[in-house]
């Protein structure tokens, strides 16, 4: 017997018989109107297909299978003008998107439709793009998930409640296929969360018993169409364990609050003030254009792009707190947190040890005149110079010469070369990224976030 809050839960996001139908009518009428072109078949793929999907979710996938006997070239032409022609049958806004291929976005009857172009081939070795994959996994899905819907549901919507539903490069999470596997694999939501409560990194889940490869992940799920592919691989340790933090609170207490999805409540320019204010601590933002490249290449440019700045103040003496970043549609933010914000002007420069005779009469020679601040002098063995610290203040450096002289994303690099600005302490605020700088001082675990609500 399902306990009452699951019960009740289930009321909630499970689609209504006339949502269904809906959705499904939308659907079909495309995959027609695929199939009547004679170019391509049209299959609906993803949750909606698989029933697996929570209500007030607006999202159809449409594949459009081509032969295999395709160039990758003839797939992306033939495949991108026939999906704008069905776009255009039904709607109006309608726009180019990129993954690994080029696909159409179209917005028809008030639902999301991605129009994909695929190879329509016999099995999942012989895929040409990633994207071959997907009939795959929805035939896998519909042929095992009979009885098991509602256990989905309640996995998708607690992850969601979690903060770790999604597989894209910002979130590090679980996707809806990932979850439908899981589900699958051991059985039901509480088989899962009591199994999940003892999970450790290296976790190894085989459906198929195929696996032809190692990974080192921290969770490995073996996809049940290609021995080859770890379905979760984008699941970072921390959101693992968050899962893992999660099952274990909700097994403990279980409550409505773990499927309950809580806003953010963006900051105000006078509550950051207070808050620095409060943690006597030092913050800088960096704002710039946002690249125009998709999220799947700009996301991880950005992750690397803010750490080696973080990584160029702790060289000079700041250390950094916290560090993050946030992509928005126009404009993207690097926020820093710093521990200090102002050095001394002097620093002691380490030079080598005496007995090492070369390299210790090359530092002489080269302080002995005195044009850095200050004479050689012996400590521990080895020579040291006082020297003038370059930047005495984080805001001087972080200058252009300075960030443009690290190794930034290559996109994100171009960006900053046409300008950036930098704000310091309560000027931060900016009504843009106001709900991100809220989150960047919430730092907070996800069972810590729903026993607070």
């Amino acid at each position: 017997m399902r306990p009452v809050v699951e019960q009740e839960i289930l009321a909630l996001i499970r689609p209504t018989d006339t949502e269904r139908q809906q959705i499904k009518k939308v659907a079909e009428k495309l995959v027609q109107a695929v199939d009547a072109t004679g170019s391509a078949r049209g299959m609906v793929v993803g949750s909606i297909a698989r029933d697996t999907w929570i209500a007030g979710e607006h999202d159809i996938d449409i594949f459009l299978l081509f032969p295999p006997s395709l160039s990758r070239e003839e797939l992306e032409k033939r495949g991108l003008s026939l999906a704008r022609r069905i776009a255009a049958q039904f709607s109006d806004r309608f726009y180019e998107k990129y993954a690994e291929h080029p696909y159409i976005y179209a917005k028809v009857d008030g639902y999301d439709i991605d129009l994909v172009p695929c190879f329509d081939v016999k099995s999942a070795a012989a895929i040409q793009s990633a994207v071959d994959r997907t009939p795959f996994h929805t035939r896998y899905i519909i042929d095992k998930i009979n009885g098991l819907i509602d256990d989905v549901l309640l996995l998708k919507q607690f992850a969601r409640a979690g903060g770790i539903y999604g597989s894209d490069q910002m979130t590090e999470g679980f996707s809806g296929y990932l979850c439908e596997l899981l589900v699958l694999h051991y059985g039901g939501f509480a088989p899962l969360l009591e199994a999940a409560s003892s999970w450790r990194p290296g976790v190894v889940i085989d459906p198929e018993r195929h696996a032809a490869k190692q990974f080192d992940e921290p969770l490995v799920v073996i996809d049940p169409v290609d021995p080859k592919r770890n379905v979760a691989a984008a699941v970072s340790l921390t959101r693992m364990m968050g899962f893992v933090e999660l099952a274990r609170g909700y097994r403990d207490v279980p409550s409505a609050s773990f499927f309950t999805i809580a806003d953010q409540a963006p900051i105000s320019h006078r509550e950051l003030s207070a808050l620095l204010e409060k943690r006597r601590t030092y913050l800088y933002a960096i704002t710039f254009a946002t690249p125009p490249i998709i999220p799947e290449i700009l996301v991880p440019q950005l992750k690397r792009s803010v750490a080696v700045i973080a990584e160029l103040l702790e060289r000079h003496g700041f250390p950094v707190h916290n560090a993050r970043y946030e992509p928005g549609e126009s404009r993207c933010i690097f926020l820093f947190e710093l521990l200090l914000n102002k050095l001394p002007a002097i620093r002691i420069h380490a030079g080598p040890p005496l007995w090492n005779r070369e390299n210790a009469d090359k530092f002489f020679e080269k302080y002995a005149g005195g044009q850095s601040g200050g004479l050689p002098f012996i400590s521990a063995g080895k020579y040291a110079v006082e020297v003038q610290r370059e930047y005495p203040d984080a805001k001087t450096l972080l200058s252009p010469e300075s960030i443009l002289g690290t190794s930034l994303g290559k996109h994100v690099r171009k960006s900053l070369e046409k300008g950036f600005s930098v704000s310091e302490g309560a000027d931060c605020y900016d009504p843009e990224f106001a709900a991100f700088i809220g989150r960047f001082f919430d730092r907070s675990s996800p069972l810590a976030r729903i026993k607070r609500k």
